[in-house]
């Protein structure tokens, strides 16, 4: 029974760790299983100043204050595993590590979160941690007082872009369109930054260097013009990929491989719910994430709760009936 849980969350993001925080608070005994770092992405937030109630905080310290939270309640965290194998199709849910261990438990939330999309072209892999970055907090001083590019045109693009700045000397934001998706906040923050300047309808075509990055070539998508653009380091910020490649035979997924959800955070199967970024939806922020971890977690311990009042009933619907059959069979004699 040591291994049985009320609840399993699958992911310590923001989504999971919320869903931790509210199931482990109803006296629920729930356990979060995370390959990854706690915190997932939001631990690579250089700075967080939207967050209700919080002037400006670092996605580190968040994390870390939500994983304490968690805990406080009784909330079991185990990191750094990797899942081999999961039923999430029977009543009582099993998931199995690589080294064996199986949990079980009544429900599960899925909250495994993304991973930053590549851009795909020549070179990019070659010089990944030798140049190329996705993360501004992890590698910004790595480039202090040196030329950099950021590609991206969404609000973490243009916000790390300026965050970026406290290290660089120059700040080159290349992205494919014409305007940017992020709010005008951003925009306006990153065009008002001295540092910062702008290629549109642009893409970088190729990453070149020997030991190390030295350049970009920058294709212009209406010209067809390719720039070499001399720099000491590219980040990389067009979006995430979903982390559900562990589900596609199990969970109902859509054509971009994220987690198909009611209103609820309900996927196709009982008894299974996921929250955070790797549903399917059209904003991805933390305070999306930890929406859907308490949605998530109130929709689940309901389940559970109904579940239970079922068979209850259902054993006492039982124990009625052999009570007929006792007392049919004394009068029978």
């Amino acid at each position: 029974m040591d291994n049985h849980f009320d609840a399993i969350i699958i992911g310590a993001g923001p989504a999971g760790l919320t869903a931790g925080i509210y199931l482990s608070r109803a006296r629920l005994r729930t356990l979060i299983l995370n390959e990854n770092t706690i915190g997932g992405q939001l631990v690579l937030t250089h700075e967080i100043a939207n967050y209700p109630g919080v002037e400006s905080i670092s996605g580190y310290q968040l994390g870390n204050i939500m994983k304490k939270q968690a805990k406080s309640f009784g909330c079991e965290i185990k990191s750094n595993i990797k899942i081999k194998d999961m039923d999430l199709q029977s009543d009582v849910k099993s998931v199995i590590l690589s080294d064996g261990t199986t949990y079980t438990a009544n429900g599960i939330v899925l909250s495994p979160g993304g991973r930053p999309r590549n851009l795909g072209v020549k070179g990019e892999d070659t010089f990944k941690g030798k140049g190329v970055s996705y993360c501004a907090t992890c590698d910004g001083d790595f480039f202090t007082g040196k030329e950099i590019v950021v590609v991206g045109g969404g609000n973490s693009a243009l916000e790390e872009a300026v965050s970026l700045t406290k290290y660089a000397t120059k700040v080159t934001i290349v992205h494919q369109f014409d305007n940017f998706q992020a709010f005008e906040y951003a925009v306006e923050e990153a065009k008002n930054n001295p540092k910062i300047n702008f290629i549109m309808e642009s893409m970088i075509e190729e990453f070149i260097g020997n030991e190390k990055l030295e350049s970009v070539d920058v294709i212009n998508l209406k010209t067809g013009m390719i720039n070499n653009v001399k720099t000491d380091g590219v980040f990389i910020f067009i979006g995430y990929l979903p982390n559900s490649d562990f589900l596609k035979d199990t969970i109902k997924l859509n054509n971009s491989g994220e987690i198909l959800v009611n209103a609820e955070m309900a996927t196709n199967i009982k008894g299974v719910y996921a929250a955070g970024d790797s549903i399917a939806k059209k904003y991805r922020q933390v305070t999306t994430a930890v929406g859907e971890g308490t949605i998530a977690a109130l929709a689940l311990s309901n389940y559970l709760h109904e579940e239970k009042t079922k068979k209850k009933r259902d054993e006492d619907k039982n124990m009625n009936r052999l009570a007929e059959l006792i007392d049919n069979s004394k009068e029978y004699k």
